[in-house]
């Protein structure tokens, strides 16, 4: 099915590119007839736009808003970057008995991947490793406690437009100063028949436990299971229909408070470590009663460089690295770890580079809002600039998902003719399908794109599909 570019290869041996696009093309399928489409193709070394359909229309971006944070990350804070967690403690240490006489604090730095599943070689045994360092210096008994201090970004690690639905899974962990394990624990089912209440199995891990209120049914085959809890809440509830007759189904939700996850796992480290400790754990945040003093370093744990997590980033499309790097840019530049400072940091980069910021609404780092709004011009735009004039081209243009290869985009754009011609960033989300990034023709032509398309109907394959083909169309015919 060819929705875009229906007179494209006509156009193409005629005037390379250069075209007038109607409405009609667009809306001959009955898929777009009540869509909004943005699509902008421009030539990566001139950056001559040669294509475009309402390229300044602004519309939901979905993850395609990475490119955006991950971008200005990257040229503004250098692919070496890196965050750092330090464990340290206050008080006075009595080598003789081992008795300290004050507490654990363990600080966040921001570290958007502090034990995540995605660089597990980095950080492996990372609380064994403060532990040996706490048994080197003598420790043994602790009268005091476990705090572990979240300040370095502000208490608001949710984007205040991010919808209650996303909230309490996963992929809408919020962003704190001290995130760990991709700030997820799973819930395990077990289903059986059509219409049945499933049988909750376990949590993992156990200290995420909390009031859940379960409405789940077992129904059908997809994953239509939400978890609703709010950022520092202990109760919610959990909705929807998983799959049936599953020994074992997992639905990953957000830790709804890291740091006092954080405090509470490793005071059960510490104990099992054979170190008695009298206090109970906590977060700076709860602590009312805590007086500021002098932190002892003990430790510390640096994360992979700010390339290597913008790879995993824009390969995987992680949502929580991008609210964390948006907060660090505010932190950084505005000297406030906060989403709003962050985007204003962006909204900067953005004029610096040349990009028209008109029809830009940033909204969080992610594109996980409904309430993010880009046009495809400005995407190219920036894509040109980063190609041409970026100081840090090569790691951006390597963190893009390699077409029919690796992350996002696995299993799309399969084509053979995709092979080493296409990295480009995907996005969705309901009714939202958008692509961007940069394509090379079987000419040798370099060339950026983008497109949006917010408001269809019908399978999404079929939207992504056609942009599929007719992608291809431009890589084999210019």
């Amino acid at each position: 099915m060819r929705i875009f570019f229906i007179i494209l290869l006509t156009c193409s041996s005629i005037c390379s590119f250069s075209q007038n696009i109607t409405s009609d093309t667009f809306h001959a399928d009955s898929s777009l007839a009540h869509a909004s489409v943005s699509l902008c193709v421009a030539d990566a070394i001139s950056g001559n736009i040669t294509i475009e359909y309402n390229a300044g229309i602004s519309l939901i971006p979905a993850s395609v808003m990475k490119i955006i944070t991950s971008s200005a990350a990257l040229e503004l804070l250098g692919p070496d970057y890196t965050f750092k967690t330090t464990v340290g403690y206050t008080g006075t240490l009595n080598k003789r008995s081992g008795l300290l006489k004050g507490n654990i604090i363990i600080h966040g730095g921001g570290d958007p991947a502090l034990g995540s599943k995605y660089f597990p070689d980095h950080y492996s045994n990372f609380l064994n490793n403060w532990l040996s360092e706490i048994k080197k210096l003598g420790i043994k008994k602790i009268k005091g406690k476990v705090i572990t201090d979240d300040s370095y970004y502000d208490y608001l690690p949710v984007p205040g437009k991010w919808i209650w639905e996303d909230i309490g899974n996963y992929y809408g962990a919020g962003a704190y100063g001290l995130s760990v394990y991709d700030n997820t624990y799973e819930i395990h089912f077990k289903t059986s028949s059509e219409n049945t209440l499933p049988s909750m199995n376990e949590i993992i891990p156990n200290e995420c436990k909390s009031e859940l209120s379960d409405f789940l049914i077992s129904s059908g085959t997809t994953d239509e299971g939400y978890v609703f809890a709010a950022p520092y809440s202990t109760a919610g509830w959990i909705a929807g229909a998983i799959p049936v007759n599953q020994q074992d189904f997992v639905l990953k939700a957000s830790i709804t408070d890291p740091p006092l996850f954080l405090a509470r796992l490793f005071n059960e480290r510490l104990k099992a470590f054979g170190i008695k400790i009298s206090g109970d754990p906590n977060s700076l945040r709860l602590e009312h009663n805590y007086q500021a003093s002098k932190v002892i370093p003990i430790t510390e744990t640096v994360s992979p460089t700010l390339a290597e997590i913008v790879t995993v980033l824009n390969h995987e499309s992680v949502n929580l690295f991008a609210e964390h790097l948006i907060k660090e840019l505010g932190k950084k530049f505005k000297n406030n770890g906060s989403t709003v400072s962050g985007a204003q940091v962006i909204y900067e980069f953005l004029k610096s580079s040349g990009v028209d910021i008109n029809g830009s609404f940033i909204e969080d780092g992610s594109g996980l809002s409904p309430l993010n709004a880009v046009n495809t011009r400005e995407l190219v735009s920036l894509l040109v600039f980063l190609r041409n004039k970026g100081k840090y081209f090569n790691e951006f243009y390597s963190s893009l998902p390699d077409a029919g290869k690796n992350g996002t985009l696995k299993n799309c754009f399969t084509d053979p003719v995709f092979e080493s011609r296409l990295r480009v960033k995907s996005g969705s989300m309901t009714r939202v399908r958008s692509f961007a990034g940069y394509f090379t023709t079987v000419s040798g032509k370099k060339m950026v794109f983008s497109i949006i398309i917010n408001n269809y109907s019908g399978p999404s394959k079929i939207i992504t599909s056609a942009i599929e083909e007719n992608i291809k169309d431009l890589i084999i015919n210019n």
